[in-house]
């Protein structure tokens, strides 16, 4: 039980850029598909622009606390790895170890889900209504 099943060398400590570049996509989907295919009438922009800022804040934190690591990160640091190799390492997840691909489809795949489906609700919605949803 003394062995080391995964080397120090290969483990990544953070999730990669990309990652969170298509999270902020992701995010972005979601209130535009929102927006274009539920807004009807001047009663359905407050509701939406609640979500709206719900999700920007959801943005806003994530993005500012990036910031603050950039400019006070160490001078050694040589950036991320490139994304084929960062997704084929362990990464350090809390306090358990997950493959790259595995640890990226965790953090993707409930938000992917909920744009997707609200874009299928959205589409179902325009086609089941008269004259387009109004």
């Amino acid at each position: 039980m003394g062995r080391n099943l995964v080397p120090s060398s290969v483990l990544a400590s953070s999730i990669h850029p990309t990652v969170y570049r298509t999270l902020i996509a992701l995010i972005i989907w979601f209130a535009v598909a929102a927006w274009a295919l539920f807004y009807r009438s001047n009663d359905d922009g407050l509701l939406l622009t609640m979500a709206t800022v719900l999700l920007m804040i959801g943005l806003a934190i994530p993005l500012a606390l990036a910031q603050v690591w950039r400019r006070h990160r160490s001078r050694l640091y040589d950036g991320p790895a490139p994304f084929a190799e960062w997704r084929n390492h362990e990464v350090q997840v809390g306090q358990s170890h997950l493959k790259g691909t595995h640890a990226m489809i965790d953090m993707l795949l409930p938000l992917a889900a909920v744009a997707v489906g609200l874009t299928a609700i959205g589409i179902v919605f325009l086609i089941s209504t008269p004259s387009g949803g109004a």
